[in-house]
């Protein structure tokens, strides 16, 4: 395959319906070159866990620097517009930024070649397939693991790698598949959700960790339930 996209993106969690997108890479091949790269912070609109910053080494003050999320799903769908999608555990990638598109009514069909699929379905060692373990195996080295751009560099030297091995003979193995998910659409959380997450937090007085402005009706009243589980109801 000569043409194609290698997208990767950082999460603030695993599920699209709950956790934000963090950041965006992508790089744009041609004839086994690269001739353009995305890369850019998302703003997810809360306040990001020790966990996520650990792993990632994305801050708080880097990721509020982020475009929001409307203009990241803008710029990924400009970026691989009428381009096949190559990324390890691509649908996962995927799925986040289907519901961002669906969020703000981009359509965002895509074809995609799976680097996990063929590395499961060809190699047998690392018994890991995730792309540390892959990028050990074959010598692929990375400045920073964890972070979007590097991965996507990673990912596509991974493609490249497996498919000089492999790809004579096994030519279905890396025919492009459509991405199949299908979000529900997410809307902005009413007032009166907005209200009583601000009560909560003041009486409690707890600082909340998603933004007011942006949070939808479905993590709003998520959020709520959390507070409340926590640290019980406002008397009446």
């Amino acid at each position: 395959m000569e043409n194609y996209v290698v997208i990767d993106l950082e999460m603030t969690g695993l599920h699209p319906k709950e956790d934000a997108i963090l950041e965006v890479g992508a790089v744009k091949i041609r004839g086994k070159k690269i001739i353009d790269t995305l890369g850019f912070f998302v703003n997810a609109g809360r306040t990001l866990s020790e966990t996520v910053t650990g792993l990632t080494g994305i801050t708080q003050r880097m990721a509020d620097g982020g475009c929001l999320p409307a203009e990241a799903i803008r710029r990924a769908a400009e970026f691989t517009e009428g381009e096949i999608l190559v990324g390890h555990n691509v649908i996962f990638d995927y799925s986040f930024l289907k519901q961002l598109a669906v969020n703000e009514r981009i359509p965002f069909e895509r074809q995609a070649v799976d680097t996990l699929k063929l590395a499961r379905k060809f190699l047998t060692l690392p018994e890991k397939k995730n792309l540390d373990s892959l990028c050990d195996c074959f010598g692929i080295t990375r400045e920073k693991r964890h972070r979007a751009f590097e991965d996507a560099l990673a990912t596509w030297k991974l493609y490249e790698r497996m498919e000089e091995m492999f790809l004579e003979g096994n030519e279905d193995a890396f025919e492009p598949k459509p991405l199949q998910y299908k979000p529900k659409r997410q809307t902005s959380a009413t007032p009166a959700q907005k209200k009583r997450l601000k009560e909560l937090a003041d009486y409690h007085k707890i600082d909340l960790a998603v933004d007011l402005e942006t949070i939808t009706r479905s993590e709003a009243s998520r959020t709520a339930d959390k507070i409340m589980a926590k640290y019980g109801r406002i008397p009446k």
